[in-house]
């Protein structure tokens, strides 16, 4: 198995000059039956990586992972996995908890990356635009052959 690779293309917010508080979150990768063995394995192999916690299941077929969202994604660490041919748990519990987290770490990222913004800096603002579009004083659509007509 080649241990060497590159990391995974997962869209990051771009650095601030603010640190941002981290996002933790601890996750478990199943692991399907065959072949017997690859919690070990996988475990030596992500124990490479940095800013990642394991905890070991063997029991369970599984492998604890925590880290900060800020620097890994289950999506990430599992398709580092699978490209690597290690076999997760192909059930279909498995694959939606599987889809449902990485669309909310997706979501998540994507948020990080949003400005936050007012809708509307004060009540009367919209209505002060509306009203300075709106044609006043003495316009008068009647056209002025029917004003001066007697």
């Amino acid at each position: 198995m080649n241990l060497a690779r590159e990391p995974a293309s997962v869209k990051r917010p771009a650095a601030t000059a603010r640190q941002a508080p981290p996002i933790r979150k601890q996750r478990s990768i199943l692991f399907a039956k065959f072949p017997p063995g690859q919690v070990p394995e996988a475990s030596r192999f992500l124990g490479t990586v940095h800013d990642l916690e394991l905890e070991r299941r063997e029991q369970q077929r599984a492998l604890g992972v925590a880290y900060d969202l800020h620097q890994h994604s289950l999506q990430e660490l599992e398709g580092t996995l699978e490209d690597q041919g290690y076999h997760l748990d192909n059930t279909l519990m498995s694959k939606m908890m599987r889809a449902l987290i990485y669309y909310v770490e997706e979501t998540q990222l994507h948020n990080l990356d949003a400005p936050s913004r007012v809708l509307k800096r004060s009540q009367s603002e919209a209505y002060t635009h509306a009203w300075e579009r709106h044609p006043h004083g003495d316009h008068d659509d009647t056209p002025p052959e029917w004003r001066e007509y007697k």
